[in-house]
């Protein structure tokens, strides 16, 4: 399966913002390479550079798409699925993306970033109502049981990520004695904090 396998540090110096791709490191301040150098890599990375406004949208889309880390075939799939459903289509985008199945372990604090939560869920550490499932980019549903599996509990990225005492947003709600998380609600736009703006990447699409 294709995935990013650069360096992630310079994805967030590029976007400006902490997207939270390197797990525990990216808590520790002296040990993140954007809180050193909060400056687009490279040799002219210091130049401030005005954008056009293809560039602002197409940032938009980049920032968006490194914080799921998703690929650019997956991510385009993805806002299409959202452009044929009902209501607005960068909402549904948003909202898709956080019912991700890796995305909902990370929420839920069983791995330290998105990129682990992948890696985890691939190795088939997880089950959803029961049942094993190692797709990341499977959608959960309202009333699903997300369980890390009885051999997988004592692992040491689950009981990391999990001391790392992150806030579960309120459309999950998590037992750690269990170790599962229910999906009591679906996501809004209220619950996505990423400062994103949707419609760029809807009108970059749209062209």
């Amino acid at each position: 399966m294709a995935r990013y396998t650069g360096p992630v540090c310079k994805l967030c110096r590029r976007e400006g913002m902490k997207l939270y791709l390197k797990g525990t490191r990216c808590y520790d301040d002296n040990k993140c390479a954007f809180k050193q150098r909060p400056y687009p890599p490279g040799q002219h990375g210091h130049r401030r550079v005005k954008l056009t406004d293809y560039g602002i949208r197409l940032r938009e889309k980049q920032k968006l798409k490194r914080h799921y880390g998703l690929l650019e075939k997956q991510f385009k799939n993805l806002f299409y699925k959202a452009e044929r459903m009902k209501g607005v289509t960068g909402v549904n985008f948003l909202i898709l993306l956080e019912r991700r199945l890796d995305n909902v372990v990370y929420r839920a604090s069983f791995a330290s970033s998105r990129r682990q939560a992948r890696q985890l869920v691939n190795h088939a550490h997880f089950l959803v109502n029961g049942r094993k499932v190692n797709i990341p980019s499977f959608l959960v549903s309202v009333g699903d049981v997300i369980t890390v599996r009885e051999k997988s509990k004592n692992i040491q990225p689950i009981q990391e990520a999990i001391s790392l005492g992150r806030e579960v947003p309120s459309w999950l709600e998590v037992d750690y004695d269990k170790l599962e998380c229910k999906v009591i609600s679906m996501p809004t736009r209220e619950h996505i904090t990423l400062p994103v703006n949707e419609q760029y990447i809807v009108e970059l699409y749209s062209k």
